[in-house]
């Protein structure tokens, strides 16, 4: 399996802190944001690479950190993968970005999604063990948290609902008429025979950007179940977040 981290936009929120450094690559508790997050992957049976999708600005940092990584973590392979966009104005978006990564290395195996700038603390295991299971049965997985305010479930996130086994039978953005605190979060997995429906998402004229509107997408086309992390999980969005991330992985 490749696990694929989206790093390709310009975090315009955070300026001047991401002017000239991409946000994964910002510092939190001493050490990139990105490295908090695959830590909890590098070296898991079956992983073996990690490929980070970014852009034309910040691609030969993502490259410099890349070796570094992987010098410190013996057997540790990272790829970066341009996607030759230099703005807001000519991205190519989270799903074409995860296209892109998909047509240039000819991906032919189970693909981990997740994005750049979301920290989590419980350990991966378990939820490489439940995706990795459900793959055997060409089912996706998609990671669910519950944020415990209904009103940011529906101003920010997103609103899902599972049938008895834990399929998901609904999935809606920013839904002002969202029920329930559990969101899904952008870390997902999906399995060979799956892969391919990204390029059918966009040929379809979907929405290129956000990746939740391809997970709401995808659930009607195969099956989609989920994975309830629990411990922390921060979305660094803001100077607020960064700082919160800061105080509480410094812990």
């Amino acid at each position: 399996m490749k696990l694929l981290v989206l790093a390709a936009g310009y975090a315009t929120r955070l300026y001047p802190l991401t002017l000239n450094k991409a946000k994964p690559l910002l510092d939190v508790a001493g050490r990139p944001m990105i490295e908090h997050l695959l830590d909890k992957f590098a070296g898991k049976p079956g992983l073996d690479e990690i490929l980070v999708v970014t852009n034309a600005k910040f691609a030969a940092d993502f490259e410099r950190w890349g070796r570094d990584y992987a010098r410190r973590r013996p057997g540790t392979r990272v790829t970066t993968i341009n996607d030759r966009s230099t703005s807001d104005a000519d991205k190519l978006g989270a799903v074409g970005d995860m296209n892109l990564v998909v047509n240039q290395t000819r991906l032919d195996d189970d693909l981990i999604v997740v994005a750049g700038d979301n920290l989590f603390d419980q350990p991966a295991d378990e939820f490489l063990a439940a995706a990795r299971r459900n793959a055997g049965q060409g089912r996706a997985t998609i990671v669910t948290y519950d944020v415990g305010n209904l009103e940011e479930v529906r101003k920010k996130y997103n609103h899902l609902k599972l049938d008895a086994d834990g399929r998901v039978i609904h999935f809606s953005e920013k839904d002002p008429d969202a029920t329930g605190t559990v969101t899904a979060i952008c870390l997902y997995y999906f399995p060979q025979n799956t892969v391919k429906l990204i390029a059918r998402y966009l040929a379809e004229g979907n929405n290129p950007d956000q990746p939740g509107r391809y997970i709401g997408w995808l659930y009607k086309q195969t099956p989609v179940y989920t994975y309830q992390i629990r411990g922390r999980w921060l979305d660094i969005g803001s100077k607020e977040t960064l700082e919160q991330a800061n105080r509480e992985f410094a812990q």
